[in-house]
């Protein structure tokens, strides 16, 4: 078998699950060639830890500006996007018009006008675009999908759908450059297009229409009294006021957060390290969603970020009974290195309430890896020799798109406040 060959363009905290996994378990399938980032010095921390770390040989490193002649110099089968959000459609749509497919980081991109460009781009080269939906893998989230498929609860007609980030992991999406919807779509597009697409996944179906509500409630200067903040300050590095701040991240005491981005920012001058009370947040922390799908099956979801506990409690009401399930996941800091698997899981629990038959727990077996096993069969799908799957896991760019067409109606209605047909925003 002829082993394909990869780019990767952004190098920050995302990247190491990809490259990191080529590296280390594909070597007979895949050769990584080159990195491709804005920053120098990200990328050369990226070859330090492709040496010392994964003991792979140093690759080229190529700036943004010069994707295409990576492309032409390098020539990729496959282009991998781990980028800011808003840059994704960039690169995916150049990579396509290049010739490469592409395997991009959820979300597939923030906007309407950037997702109809992919979509055309798509159906214009006839290039393949994948979207990197881990959870999907996860071996309680695929129990659930057996279960609705072999009909164990009947017709699905409702499902209610909370999902809960805790004052650790959701705290740092205000920190980040995700705190601005321009870079990330906010929540609803960057963190829920997870939980859209396990629904989308689950029921087999797709959104119609979408109304939201919600608002920044806990996070942001205008928060900062009530939260018992005094004092000020824009970025944790350096300042008086954070040495006392539960929530401010202290970059120079986590070696791999230093390496990536405090001993980076000279180049970009990107600060991981903002203050979740500080100017200029303009995401959401607390939202509400109803969905109706196409089957008549109504969501009604809500995600917080800022809870004492981290994962999702889940409830799916059908013709012939009901599914509940919870799940508690370890929390973490992005990309902070303290902890040995994202998304580990703590805590699940899967019970079947039939309609007229006794209740019963349903078992899932756990396996090594982020997301209870999830992410090496992400990758093993990704980068491996490829393998027949009944439950259909791998994601499309159509399903990236559904996904964050959700997202995406629901940022419209929470600037109108009307209901959205997801069908007027783009076209297939």
């Amino acid at each position: 078998m002829n082993k394909l060959k990869y780019v990767l363009v952004g190098t920050g905290g995302r990247a190491e699950f990809f490259y990191g996994a080529l590296a280390k378990d594909f070597k007979e399938t895949a050769e990584l060639v080159a990195f491709c980032d804005v920053n120098e010095t990200r990328m050369n921390y990226a070859n330090q830890l492709l040496i010392e770390k994964y003991k792979h040989s140093k690759v080229p490193t190529y700036r943004a500006s010069e994707f295409e002649n990576m492309i032409a110099t390098e020539k990729p089968d496959v282009v991998i996007v781990t980028t800011v959000d808003r840059t994704h459609h960039t690169y995916i749509i150049k990579a396509l018009e290049l010739g490469c497919n592409v395997i991009t980081e959820k979300p597939m991109t923030v906007d309407t006008e950037k997702c109809q460009a992919i979509l055309d781009a798509v159906n214009r080269t006839g290039k393949e675009v994948r979207v990197t939906f881990n959870y999907r893998y996860a071996p309680h989230n695929t129990k659930i999908r057996e279960l609705i498929r072999d009909g164990v609860i009947g017709e699905v007609f409702s499902v209610h759908f909370e999902w809960a980030l805790d004052t650790q992991h959701g705290a740092d999406y205000f920190r980040r450059w995700h705190r601005n919807k321009r870079n990330s779509g906010g929540l609803l597009v960057h963190k829920s297009t997870h939980h859209f697409d396990l629904v989308n996944f689950w029921l087999g179906t797709e959104p119609d229409t979408v109304y939201a509500n919600g608002g920044l409630r806990f996070y942001g200067k205008e928060n900062a009294e009530s939260r018992g903040v005094t004092q000020f300050y824009q970025r944790a590095h350096g300042s008086e006021y954070a040495k006392d701040d539960t929530f401010a991240l202290h970059l120079e005491k986590n070696e791999h957060l230093k390496a990536m981005y405090l001993d980076a920012e000279h180049e970009d001058g990107y600060y991981r390290d903002q203050s979740v009370f500080g100017d200029g947040i303009d995401i959401e922390d607390t939202l509400a969603v109803i969905v109706q799908y196409k089957n008549k099956a109504i969501l009604t979801y809500s995600l917080n970020a800022y809870l004492p506990w981290e994962g999702f409690i889940i409830s799916f009401n059908g013709s012939k009974g009901r599914i509940e399930v919870k799940v508690r996941e370890q929390s973490y800091v992005n990309s902070g290195g303290e902890k040995s698997e994202e998304g580990a899981i703590e805590e699940k629990s899967i019970q079947v309430i039939p309609m007229f038959d006794p209740s019963y727990e349903v078992e899932v077996e756990e396996k090594e890896g982020g997301h209870g096993g999830g992410d090496p069969l992400l990758l093993q799908d990704l980068f491996g020799v490829p393998r027949a799957d009944a439950l259909h896991r791998a994601a499309s760019h159509v399903d990236g798109a559904r996904s964050i067409l959700t997202g995406i109606a629901g940022n419209l209605s929470l600037r109108t406040g009307q209901a959205v047909k997801v069908d007027q925003l783009v076209k297939f």
